[in-house]
């Protein structure tokens, strides 16, 4: 079923349609920490080594998916937001076809740069071949992460945050077999973990789509719904884009931190590896909170209903709050336990190297709450250029800490370098939320506009037929073009 998020109350809409979403992105982060685990206990620490040095590299194309198929769907929330079934399947094929082209240009580009950037970020000799075979083999299959990112952002779009749930989850045990089979039994090596999960992401890219047209029917596509104006496609990429490249000029941050890490060695390589899987599982709510604050200000935003993404917001930020603090306490508990589970050869110096990076993020997670809830929602109410921008800040203050703290402090530079990239783009996310949800209010203020004026649609079709349910008056379409 869909969930309409512009009715009813606001905490409890929140909750309840974050909740799937963290559940899945749980399953997520721990069939890839399954991978590693799986990479370091059967074959060696330098393959796990190799694996976790490709995730900077992998996050420039994978973050790049991710942002411009959420933008796209951004889009289509804004439509389902406004009542307008016509405008959400003409938005769910432009985002189809848009993903086609975007999948052959990224896999043709990243396949060919692969080695080139390996060798950029001085990954060590005894584990460049492993980050190779690993990286490339998730490159080749990248359309199914294209389209299981797609088809899970259009269902949440609609409201269904928990189709994708089913589809992951299923993934994930997939995953696990998968891994087996090929890494233990057909001794594929890192390959093998690489096209586990290719495969089971594309079984649940299949899976979304198929149930998202046989469930919801009205919104089928067909022929005529790809023959939309340019000006449309230009929409979903105008929001997409800068989405995508707030990822991509995060990405160049971390491959300057891992770069720098490179220099410190294996054995701290494998020590971030480690810890930043365990990383990622703690903060794992707060990727979940924040999807659900996009399609929560999209929604809003397509239904005129500012004043809920005020409240919205707020709510969300204590949420994060308290999931900050939950993950602060789970990497201080399980840092030394789970830091084992990657390897059968732990040192003491790869167990203290584990337990100071998770404290220096966890102490700092109530910082990266609030970039996800406030870039969520700029994002949701379609100011993806102010998010870029926020990426772009985000780049500075990670590379100069990387380089500058790193040469000074070493391991403990590395540490601190997500935290004060963090603090540096909450500050400027912050202030444009504030300033722009400040303006928007003040302009239908002076309009005499009331709560709950939809968008107007004749914007959004350009030269295509306007649906019959679209705005006419002029003063709602004057104080849409705040954005």
């Amino acid at each position: 079923m869909t969930r309409d998020l512009t009715v009813g109350k606001p905490l409890r809409n929140i909750v309840i349609f974050t909740i799937p979403i963290l559940i899945g992105n749980i399953f997520q982060q721990l069939y890839s920490m399954v991978d590693a685990i799986i990479v370091g206990q059967t074959i060696n620490n330098d393959a796990l080594a190799g694996v976790g040095a490709t995730s900077a590299i992998s996050f420039l194309v994978i973050g790049f998916v991710q942002g411009l198929t959420a933008g796209f769907a951004v889009k289509t929330s804004q439509l389902f937001g406004a009542g307008d079934e016509e405008g959400v399947r003409r938005s769910i094929a432009s985002s189809l076809l848009l993903s086609v082209v975007l999948t052959v240009i990224l896999t043709a580009v990243s396949v060919v740069t692969t080695m080139p950037l390996l060798d950029l970020m001085n990954t060590p000799d005894d584990i460049i071949d492993y980050s190779y075979d690993y990286i490339v083999t998730i490159y080749w299959g990248l359309g199914a992460t294209v389209f299981y990112n797609l088809g899970s952002s259009v269902l949440r779009a609609i409201g269904d945050s928990r189709t994708p749930l089913v589809f992951l989850v299923l993934a994930a045990v997939l995953n696990v077999g998968l891994d087996f089979l090929f890494i233990v039994y057909f001794r594929m090596g890192v390959a093998g973990a690489g096209w586990a999960t290719v495969l089971s992401q594309a079984i649940s890219a299949i899976g979304c789509f198929v149930f998202l047209f046989a469930r919801f029917r009205s919104y089928r596509i067909g022929k005529k719904h790809f023959a939309n104006p340019f000006k449309f496609y230009w929409q979903h990429m105008a929001i997409g884009l800068p989405m995508a490249l707030q990822f991509s000029i995060t990405s160049i941050g971390m491959m300057v931190q891992q770069s720098a890490l490179n220099k410190l060695g294996t054995a701290a390589v494998t020590a971030y590896t480690a810890a930043s899987k365990i990383d990622n599982l703690a903060t794992q709510s707060l990727y979940a909170l924040g999807s659900t604050v996009a399609t929560y200000c999209g929604q809003n935003y397509g239904a005129g209903k500012f004043a809920n993404i005020r409240v919205g917001v707020r709510w969300s930020m204590i949420i994060g709050a308290v999931c900050a603090l939950l993950g602060l306490g789970f990497v201080t508990i399980g840092a030394e336990p789970m830091t084992r589970l990657f390897s059968s050869d732990v040192t003491d110096e790869m167990m203290d190297m584990s337990k100071q990076y998770l404290l220096w993020q966890g102490v700092f997670y109530i910082a990266l709450a609030a970039i996800f809830v406030y870039r969520d929602a700029l994002q949701g109410i379609g100011r993806s250029a102010l998010t870029m921008i926020g990426g772009g800040i985000e780049l500075v203050g990670r590379v100069i800490a990387s380089l500058v703290f790193a040469a000074q402090f070493g391991f403990v530079g590395i540490c601190a370098s997500n935290p004060t990239a963090w603090v540096c783009v909450d500050v400027f996310l912050i202030i444009s939320y504030i300033v722009i949800l400040h303006r928007i209010f003040a302009k239908r203020r002076a309009l005499g506009l009331g709560e709950g004026e939809k968008m107007p649609l004749s914007a959004v079709y350009a030269q295509s037929p306007v649906p019959s349910n679209a705005s006419s008056s002029d003063p709602a379409s004057d104080a849409e073009k705040t954005r």
